[in-house]
């Protein structure tokens, strides 16, 4: 496990690493998840092994620091994603990024293009203000202190044995002001980004979600978007032989 500070009073950012060729390729998870939970199997695969792997968590999640005084924004986590890899010596790595984690990819992209080289994004958020079903919503639906009061526990309870096994793991308070972030979006806003960014870009989406809106603009832009079938929300689980070949560059 290493580290790297990502604020001004100490709070440190984690990951694991698997050493391997450059260059490297690093995995951000989503909202309430953890990277190495979601995205080891696929980095173990025969045609992605031998390469450099990061499993980053962001703060407020899994082994990361979560400190009081965060706001969590985007840019927040894209920050702290930064000072992982800086301290790493990571430059124009490969981003495998799911959910939020496709977000914040998407927002260090912009601020800091040095570090990144191509973005392998699942199910990314791309617009302000996702429809009430998405995660983000109902946590973003309490006030702070109802959520961490007791709003966090429900929400546990409503999501599922799956994803509640991870987000248990995340600080509420960080858990609720990252799907706040989430909600506002970036400026400019994710989908801007991702279709000016001057870098191969893949969108997975799962086949079981529905259509991705905006999709004829996204590959106008050069953006190459794979419906995965058989996948939900979670495409490195339903579908992990596609996954692994949309991230091997095979798809």
């Amino acid at each position: 496990m290493k580290q790297a500070e990502f604020d001004d009073q100490g709070s440190r950012i984690r990951w694991t690493e698997v050493a391997g060729a450059e260059p490297a390729r690093v995995y951000v998870h989503g909202l309430g998840a953890a990277s190495g939970v979601y995205h080891a199997h696929i980095a173990a695969r025969p045609e992605l092994a031998g390469r450099r792997s990061l499993f980053v968590d962001l703060p407020g999640h899994g082994i990361s620091d979560r400190p009081a005084h965060y706001e969590y924004t985007l840019e927040d986590h894209a920050d702290a994603l930064a000072a992982a890899l800086d301290q790493a010596g990571v430059k124009g790595a490969e981003l495998i990024a799911h959910s939020m984690g496709g977000s914040v990819a998407l927002v260090l992209a912009h601020r800091r293009p040095d570090l990144v080289s191509r973005l392998v994004l699942t199910e990314a958020n791309l617009d302000a203000f996702p429809p009430p079903t998405a995660g983000s919503s109902g946590i973003a639906s309490y006030e702070e202190d109802a959520f961490v009061d007791g709003g966090h526990a429900r929400v546990l309870e409503k999501v599922g044995p799956l994803w509640a096994a991870t987000m248990r793991l995340a600080d509420p308070r960080a858990l609720h002001r990252s799907a706040v972030g989430l909600r506002r979006g970036s400026d400019p806003i994710m989908r801007d980004i991702i279709e000016r960014l001057p870098i191969e870009r893949v969108y997975l989406q799962g086949g079981l979600s529905g259509e991705l809106p905006g999709t004829d603009a996204l590959e106008a832009a050069g953006v190459r978007v794979v419906t995965v079938p058989g996948a939900g929300h979670n495409v490195m689980f339903d579908n992990p032989d596609a996954f692994a070949a949309a991230v091997a560059g095979e798809v």
